[in-house]
């Protein structure tokens, strides 16, 4: 069956929460691998990256979830951010969309096939930061292996010229793709790997890609459709929406609170 079959409008998925019953069922002896990203999943979208603090109530609700199943938090931002936002060692992370992945005891993962590109985003750094930096409010982060570009705060009539930036830069940028999210594109490593193939490597190396666990992701943006796609057969895909699109998830919850009690629920039923 094709994507676009099994692709439904995010309005028309069943809510989580009002649906724990059907939820739990296909948990029935069985536990869950929690994966989580993070900016407007754990915490709201803040109008700067470096802006965005997750509250004591939630790390606590990820905390005590991470006590009694494996959990993952995986995001577009760099480990060592993400890591420090969260600020929970007994977890796993995968940061930069999986590129660089590290947990508990010393366990690590970089994907080396991403190294090759570093001058070519460090090319594309340069050149976007000089030529974004007579709009008002575009800001560019570098991460190891992406680059992005934020234009939340700049003026409607203006995000055309930062597309068009972004796509002269990228038409110089050999070996790197274009992709985007909530007001922001990324440019980064034109490879195979994403959040959903993050996901699967992690199941795989945890050993945990068994008949007796389940896997759930819970994500909010265009980037962890990749983790949605790959939970299609074997697991549970959760968005946090906000508008109405296309997604490959199956439950829909409303907001990042819905995401703390959801979590907390499922830490009192496996506790």
């Amino acid at each position: 069956m094709s994507d676009a079959v099994k692709r439904r409008l995010s309005n028309e998925l069943p809510s989580a929460l009002k649906n724990m019953e059907q939820l739990n069922g296909e948990l029935k002896d069985r536990r869950p691998v929690v994966f989580i990203d993070f900016d407007g999943t754990l915490t709201p979208i803040a109008e700067r990256p470096e802006m965005a603090d997750i509250s004591l109530d939630m790390r606590e609700s990820v905390r005590r979830l991470g006590q009694c199943c494996t959990l993952a938090i995986v995001s577009g931002r760099d480990l060592d951010d993400v890591r420090a936002k969260v600020g929970i060692d007994e977890i796993y992370y995968a940061g930069s969309h999986g590129f660089h992945i590290a947990g508990p005891a010393g366990f690590g993962h970089e994907l080396q096939q991403g190294s090759q590109f570093l001058p070519a985003l460090d090319r594309a750094e340069r050149a976007l930061l000089r030529q974004l930096r007579s709009i008002a409010g575009a800001q560019v982060e570098r991460k190891k292996f992406a680059v992005a570009i934020h234009f939340r705060r700049v003026a409607n009539e203006q995000v055309d010229a930062v597309t068009a930036v972004v796509d002269g830069v990228l038409a110089d940028s050999e070996g790197l793709r274009k992709t985007g999210g909530k007001m922001i594109f990324e440019l980064r490593p034109d490879i195979d790997w994403d959040k959903g193939k993050a996901l699967t490597w992690l199941l795989e190396k945890l050993q945990l890609d068994k008949h007796n666990t389940v896997p759930i992701y819970i994500g909010d943006d265009l980037t962890d459709e990749d983790a949605f796609r790959e939970l299609q057969q074997h697991g549970i895909g959760i968005l946090v929406r906000e508008e109405a699109r296309p997604t490959l998830a199956r439950y829909a919850l409303e907001s990042v609170d819905e995401v703390g009690i959801l979590l907390r629920r499922l830490a009192t039923q496996f506790e």
